[in-house]
């Protein structure tokens, strides 16, 4: 197994046919940030290309997956600046990887960190595991495939409530609604998700591929307009008051004051 420096805010594995890609910003709860982002683009478009890697698993680490985008680089942004900025384009990045792909999920998967484990394409998660898109409570919506793909999993009902109301769900409830696959103790989340990634790895890797096209293909018919739609509302509500007093307010750690302009 070989690995990078913990310096980085990604870090990189891998075990035989399967990669390891950990999120690294333990000290801001692995706030996707910008040069976050950028690294795992990168290390994606790395195990794209590299024919022994035949299945990837995402992780946060043992306490945290993500919490969300990092708030303080898009507080003060107006719809243009947010609208020229190819930021949301890495999720996209990660829906579309060719290869089967794992997130095992530990602590909280808020925001950009839940859409980050729905462009997934199976979700293990732990028992401290916390899911929710709580972007309403900050006066935007999800930006990131979080309307698309949780109404994909869950049905129209379930996702109107989670994304009108911002309320989170836990691992329980989670495997409940059809969010994830599995929920296993904290100790093993690791585990299970290497001991699936390798059994996926050890399939003819064409066969898998060709696998998760067709899946992809027939649920996704209509998502790129979708994601699209979504994105453009997202960015719309940047020049909205309520956004500015949103963030304003989550940063300041205080209630906001709608005023509904």
């Amino acid at each position: 197994m070989t690995s990078q420096s913990a310096v980085e805010p990604i870090l990189t594995q891998k075990d035989g046919g399967v990669a390891v890609l950990t999120l690294n910003r333990p000290e801001a709860l692995n706030a996707l940030n910008h040069p976050l982002m950028d690294r795992l683009e990168a290390a994606l478009k790395s195990f794209a290309k590299d024919d022994s890697v035949r299945c990837l698993i995402l992780t946060g680490g043992p306490k945290v997956f993500a919490a969300g985008a990092d708030i303080k680089e898009m507080e003060n942004a107006a719809a243009k600046d947010m609208a020229a900025d190819p930021h949301l384009s890495r999720w996209d990045m990660l829906g579309k990887f060719p290869k089967p792909v794992i997130a095992a999920v530990a602590g909280y998967a808020l925001g950009g960190g839940c859409e980050l484990a729905l462009a997934c394409d199976l979700i293990i998660a732990s028992e401290t595991a916390v899911f929710g898109q709580p972007e309403i409570l900050i006066g935007v919506i999800p930006g990131a495939g979080g309307t698309v793909r949780l109404a994909e999993r869950l049905g129209k009902a379930r996702a109107m409530e989670l994304i009108l109301t911002g309320r989170r769900v836990n691992a329980k409830e989670a495997l409940a609604l059809g969010l994830v696959n599995r929920v296993v103790p904290p100790e093993g989340l690791l585990e299970e998700a290497m001991a699936l990634a390798q059994n996926v790895a050890s399939m003819p890797p064409l066969a898998a591929r060709a696998a998760k096209a067709s899946l992809l293909h027939a649920l996704n018919a209509g998502q790129n307009d979708a994601l699209a739609f979504e994105r453009r509302l997202f960015y719309d509500l940047f020049d909205t008051q309520d956004q500015k007093e949103g963030m304003k307010a989550f940063v300041e750690k205080r209630k906001p004051r709608w005023t509904g302009k």
